[in-house]
């Protein structure tokens, strides 16, 4: 979250950044929570010296041997008085907290400013969209027709936005789970984790998606506990109210894990297929990094989850999300957006962000340089490296061949054992 300090000083900046991301929060509703709240903390602190006096007085007269009575009844008034004001003040600080809680990041100056998706400009493309010498289909039609995946079965075991992989289909995810794995944790210097898959309600609290996002989780009955919507709520937790040291940074985690999602808002979108499930697999990456790199590990970082695609021959392009459409805890995000020609449109496939020290706050991750007693929050960013199931996707879509087969792409060859095309058997 913001830090409140920054808020009560800069209310017309916080204002123009919740215009710029289309928020319907009122900044005015803020500024009067804490006018009540700074009127609330003076008149109790003037009571609370009025007490302080007359407890004195009391001991005087008491020494003297008077008669105190008096006084003591207008003790247990003020303490009446203060008992009732402290409990309002910790309503007006809880109601600021809350308000405070549901403040998206501020964008960062080089963000562009835009409505929604429509406004996002692309940076970059990358390698030549494939050339049939037929139409290409959907995955949800060649993958079925060669036995690779099941969604009738799936909707029997569960329901519907569930499919269960099978034969080459659920090597082929196992291959590209391994494949990212090794490229993040190789060759970029990840440190692999596998996390717990349920986490509590401090730790989606710390990444941001409760209090405002709840309807998008799956919460596990009786408990407060949530399964994860993306592994990075727990690795980002793993340094929850710890220090780390200066010289340590960047910390590098990565992590393949399901996520769990209930798609509340998106009823009726992308139906078909494995692009919107409630469960997928993902390769998340978390960085915990210094405040005055945290943008360069932002270009590294996606150029990491560029280099998944690279090496499976896959066009994308990278965009820049603009203030509208970016994600609540992102100071800045780059897409990267796979060209999928059975559907004939880029889909995204990972998204990289800096969240600067919005996540840290709220988690209190903080890190301590070597000289010095003051420690500071760091930058946390996270990305996808890549999503596993709409990687799966790509590679069924850009390799499918005339007769309905699927080319392995090279990279993953070693991982299929040698399998180089999918066939139905």
């Amino acid at each position: 979250m913001l830090d409140l300090k920054f808020v009560q000083n800069n209310l017309d900046e916080v204002k123009a950044s919740l215009e710029k991301r289309n928020s319907n929060l009122d900044v005015n509703e803020f500024r009067e929570l804490d006018n009540r709240r700074k009127e609330l903390l003076q008149e109790v602190e003037s009571l609370k010296a009025e007490r302080n006096s007359t407890s004195g007085d009391i001991a005087k007269i008491k020494r003297e041997g008077g008669d105190a009575s008096e006084i003591i009844s207008r003790m247990g008034e003020l303490s009446g008085k203060i008992k009732a004001l402290d409990e309002d003040l910790r309503d007006i600080e809880s109601a600021e907290s809350k308000w405070l809680a549901s403040v998206p990041n501020i964008p960062h100056e080089s963000v562009p400013v835009g409505k929604d998706e429509n406004d996002n400009p692309v940076e970059r493309y990358w390698g030549e969209k494939p050339e049939f010498d037929f139409t290409p289909r959907e995955h949800w039609d060649l993958a079925v027709e060669l036995g690779g995946v099941d969604f009738e079965r799936a909707a029997k075991l569960t329901g519907a936005r569930f499919a269960v992989l099978k034969k080459w289909g659920a090597k082929l995810e196992r291959a590209l789970t391994a494949f990212m794995i090794d490229i993040q944790t190789n060759e970029h210097g990840y440190q692999e984790i596998i996390p717990p898959y349920i986490v509590n309600r401090d730790s989606l609290f710390g990444t941001g998606q409760l209090p405002k996002f709840e309807e998008d989780l799956f919460k596990v009955e009786g408990l407060d506990y949530f399964m994860i919507p993306t592994a990075e709520v727990p690795l980002t937790n793993l340094h929850r109210d710890e220090v780390l040291d200066e010289e340590d940074l960047s910390v590098k985690y990565c992590a393949p894990t399901p996520c769990f999602r209930s798609e509340a808002g998106s009823y009726g979108k992308d139906t078909k297929g494995l692009i919107r499930q409630h469960q997928f697999h993902k390769v998340e990456m978390v960085r915990f990094a210094h405040p005055d790199n945290s943008f360069d590990d932002l270009e590294e970082m996606t150029a990491n989850a560029e280099e998944i695609l690279k090496r499976l021959n896959l066009h994308y392009r990278v965009i820049t999300l603009c203030t509208g459409d970016m994600g609540f805890t992102s100071r800045k995000t780059y897409d990267l957006e796979v060209w999928l020609p059975g559907q004939d449109k880029y889909r995204e496939i990972s998204s990289c962000s800096n969240c600067g020290d919005f996540q840290a706050r709220r988690a209190n991750i903080r890190f301590k340089p070597k000289s010095g007693k003051k420690s500071f929050f760091v930058h946390t960013l996270n990305g996808s490296g890549l999503a596993v199931g709409r990687t799966f996707v790509a590679v069924v879509e850009n390799y499918q061949q005339k007769d309905g087969s699927i080319v392995v792409p090279e990279a993953l060859r070693p991982y299929m054992g040698g399998m180089e095309v999918i066939t139905a058997e």
